[in-house]
């Protein structure tokens, strides 16, 4: 009896083992994914010099721009590297005082550097020359550490501050930016062993639990830009053994961010109830009550890890009024989430059929 009871505990201490080690491996596999631009989530200090004028005339999807990006270690010395820029971005690219851009680096300039393993980089920058510019970038910023919190599918992201000198013949104009720079979609396919999908997919099509997990961020942030079945502002990845998942970005015209040159959404010209990017509205579609209720539970359990991202960049905004009000946005969302009748009226009743 006593060789039986031993054989017994030996037994389920392999099985213990097998199972942290597995833990263990998958950990150091997930960190070994994650390139060394996005293992470090202080901000980067870069110096950029080029000239807006001809990004945005000259460029476009097979034309770039070659320049020098300078970067800070944190040992605080300074390297660079050869980088290609181009204009990204129909809306901000027309309206916005610096146009975004999308940076693509060479294979032999990138090779034992931070950049490493990222070929492409969306560049974030603010589209209003003001203070207020700044903290909006931040707040966009905020949203993407947001989805963090609930989805491993999700873009990384990095915080910049950004020494640019646009070019103007004889005198250039100086800037120091607020910006953050994102990953591709490629790299994020990569870290899950995925494949991306470029045609549509209907979103009842994609993965439930996920979907949900996004139509809940899209709704806490109050953002209706974006269609995961014309791949509007989202992309789709694919796993082995899942349906179709969402992985959004851009949320500039979200009520969190309230830009003031923010309108509510037309997506495909579908004009929605609503007048001003502050109002929220669901536009998740039907699924399983009992999911959503699970998401639901999720999203509350984690309410101290969402405030805990907002609250970490409090002392970056410029103002603490735009601070105060992304904060108190995302506090008006769990007031929602936590009242059952709210939960109905404003998420269960609005889930669209088609």
């Amino acid at each position: 009896m006593k060789n039986q009871t031993l054989s017994l505990i030996v037994f389920l201490f392999l099985i213990f083992a097998q199972g942290t080690s597995g833990q263990e491996v998958s950990a150091i596999e997930t960190e070994k994914a994650t390139t060394p631009l996005f293992q470090d989530e202080s901000p980067l200090s870069i110096v950029l010099r080029y000239s807006d004028r001809e990004m945005r005339r000259d460029t476009d999807d097979s034309t770039y721009l070659k320049t020098q990006l300078a970067y800070q270690n944190p040992d605080g010395e300074w390297d660079s590297l050869e980088v290609r820029l181009r204009a990204r971005g129909n809306w901000r690219r027309k309206n916005c005082f610096l146009t975004p851009v999308k940076m693509r680096i060479k294979k032999s300039e990138r090779k034992e550097t931070k950049f490493e393993g990222n070929k492409e980089l969306k560049v974030v920058l603010p589209c209003r020359n003001t203070d207020q510019g700044q903290d909006y970038v931040l707040k966009e910023y905020m949203a993407y550490k947001l989805y963090e919190v609930v989805s491993p599918y999700h873009f990384k992201t990095r915080r910049l501050n950004i020494d640019y000198s646009d070019v103007k013949g004889k005198k250039n104009k100086e800037y120091q930016l607020e910006g953050f720079v994102i990953e591709d979609i490629s790299e994020v396919a990569d870290r899950h062993d995925a494949k991306r999908l470029k045609r549509k997919v209907h979103p009842q099509q994609q993965d439930d639990r996920t979907s949900i997990l996004n139509d809940y961020f899209q709704f806490m942030i109050g953002n209706t830009d974006y269609s995961s079945a014309y791949q509007h502002n989202e992309k789709l990845i694919f796993v082995e053994g899942m349906n179709a998942i969402p992985v959004p970005y851009d949320f500039d015209m979200s009520g969190l961010v309230d830009a003031n040159y923010a309108v509510v959404s037309q997506v495909q010209g579908e004009e929605l109830a609503i007048t001003d990017v502050r109002q929220r509205l669901y536009r998740g579609f039907e699924r399983n009550p009992a999911l959503y209720e699970e998401v639901r539970q999720e999203f509350i359990s984690k309410k101290p890890d969402f405030i805990e991202v907002v609250d970490g960049l409090a002392s970056s905004f410029k103002s603490q009024g735009d601070f105060q009000d992304a904060r108190s946005y995302i506090l008006e969302f769990f007031d929602i989430l936590e009242d059952k009748s709210k939960f109905q009226s404003k998420i269960m009743d609005k889930a669209r059929t088609q």
